[in-house]
């Protein structure tokens, strides 16, 4: 097994199946991490989403996908144009994966991509036992998403981050407070049909308790482009509580608490989940002064 890859895995507790491929995911997410860094794509985007704040900020959650963010709005982005530096450093730490764009029945401004891998193979990489292997049907494929972006709504600020495994290298991030603005946007203004997505409540708590800092011009900016803010007005903070007040009114706490139970360690951080316990979270976020826009 590779020394940096080893290392990796020594923040893991691998005792069942599931821990194993947690294990392999994550380490796969941050080496591509040092791919895009290589191949200079954090000179044009930024990393955001839940595994930007799990790898770089301490979430305490697991996270499936890899969401960047370009820098400035660009339609002819195609994120196939990294997939053979992506495969080239990936493979140099024993792993192999394929890159393949998702090619989309409809245009829009998010560009995606997978990357996948065997799962049985990549499991013997990191010399998971022979009880753990046994249990992945043959053939079983590994995938991370990948998407980034291309028509970012502007007013966000990023900073560079740096990982110390499994090399040392950086990574342009958005900052804190648009990061939480990002989401707050998302649980707004995201619908899933009869989906409740936990994982974003889940997130509410940890912003709330972590960083409740929130950037409300990033906010309405995003709104704005996705149609959900359409007033004269700038979004008031008045007017955010009262939307996420109605969100949290109508929350199925029991479905959103289902949804992210997977995605933990620790259940008992579910515990208290309650439409009472969300609007007391809510009444944590904080409104700083507008910065200033910048990268």
């Amino acid at each position: 097994m590779n020394e940096a890859v080893a290392k990796m895995l020594e923040r893991y507790r691998r005792d069942t199946v599931n821990d194993h491929l947690q294990a392999l995911r994550e380490i796969l997410q941050e080496v591509a991490l040092l791919g895009l860094w290589r191949a200079k794509f954090f000179e044009h985007g930024a990393f955001y989403g839940g595994t930007a704040l799990r790898i770089l900020y301490g979430l305490d959650r697991f996270s499936e996908d890899l969401d960047f963010s370009l820098l400035a709005p660009d339609p002819s982005f195609r994120i196939d144009r990294y997939a053979s530096q992506l495969e080239e450093e990936i493979a140099s730490f024993g792993f192999k994966v394929s890159t393949e764009r998702i090619v989309k029945s409809a245009a829009t401004a998010v560009e995606s991509a997978f990357l996948k891998a065997d799962t049985i193979r990549e499991l013997l990489v990191i010399e998971a036992g022979r009880e753990i292997v046994r249990q992945i049907p043959k053939g079983r494929i590994l995938k991370i998403k990948l998407e980034v972006d291309t028509d970012p709504p502007q007013g966000f600020a990023t900073q560079t981050r740096f990982l110390l495994r499994p090399i040392p290298f950086a990574v342009r991030v958005y900052v804190l407070p648009d990061l939480f603005a990002g989401k707050m946007h998302a649980l707004l203004c995201r619908r899933w049909k009869n989906r409740v997505k936990g994982r974003d409540w889940y997130d509410l708590v940890w912003y709330a308790a972590n960083h409740p800092e929130l950037n409300l011009a990033h906010l309405e900016m995003r709104m704005r482009q996705s149609g959900h803010w359409k007033g004269k007005d700038s979004l008031s903070a008045d007017t955010f509580r009262s939307a996420l007040g109605q969100v949290i009114d109508a929350l199925d706490v029991e479905k959103a608490r289902r949804e992210v139970s997977p995605f933990l360690k620790d259940q008992a951080a579910l515990a208290l989940w309650s439409r009472e316990f969300f609007r007391d979270v809510a009444g944590r976020i904080r409104f700083p002064p507008t910065p200033k826009p910048g990268r």
